[in-house]
């Protein structure tokens, strides 16, 4: 896996995706809150320790995601709220929790998570390689980031493995639809 990621981000830094020299974005304006968590938690310890991701932990232990998410490398990941899962059409969480779902889950979850560390200050408007293979779009306008349609409400709760953005909806790939 670290592997795969490190030939991930290295193909991913090549392509321009993201910027990391200079800035692009005042992500700390009042749209999108800063926060921060003592360094020490990889990205799964960090979500667990907070009930607005209980359903995210809930669906990343569903899909067996938790150690490749807390072995991982530098990765970023736009953590969907509890109200972001609840805003989905009625009975699709659980559908999507469901065992034989399983694949549909890992496919939406990796969506949300792109193989390179980005802090806020380093966010830059395109398209970028997500971990599930699919590019997602980022848009920022006016210090308001959005994700794939979602925007960003709080940004850089740091963890020991990468960093965690707070998005107000579930993102899809572009092969699935609920």
């Amino acid at each position: 896996m670290k592997t795969l990621l490190t030939i991930l981000v290295t193909s991913f830094l090549f392509a321009g995706g993201i910027s990391y020299a200079g800035s692009c974005c005042s992500c700390g304006d009042s749209k999108a809150k800063k926060s921060a968590t003592p360094i020490g938690k990889d990205v799964v310890a960090t979500a667990m320790e907070s009930e607005q991701f209980s359903t995210l932990v809930t669906a990343v232990q569903a899909a067996d995601l938790v150690e490749a998410l807390q072995t991982a490398d530098n990765i970023t990941v736009f953590a969907p709220t509890n109200a972001a899962f609840e805003a989905l059409p009625d009975g699709t969480l659980e559908m999507l929790l469901k065992p034989e779902n399983k694949a549909t889950l890992v496919k939406i979850l990796t969506y949300h998570v792109l193989p390179v560390s980005v802090p806020s200050a380093s966010v830059s408007a395109g398209s970028v390689e997500t971990l599930e293979g699919s590019p997602v779009e980022i848009t920022v306008d006016g210090g308001v980031v959005e994700v794939g349609g979602a925007t960003v409400t709080a940004t850089d709760i740091d963890a020991s493995n990468g960093v965690i953005h707070v998005i107000d909806s579930v993102i899809l790939p572009p092969e699935v639809a609920l």
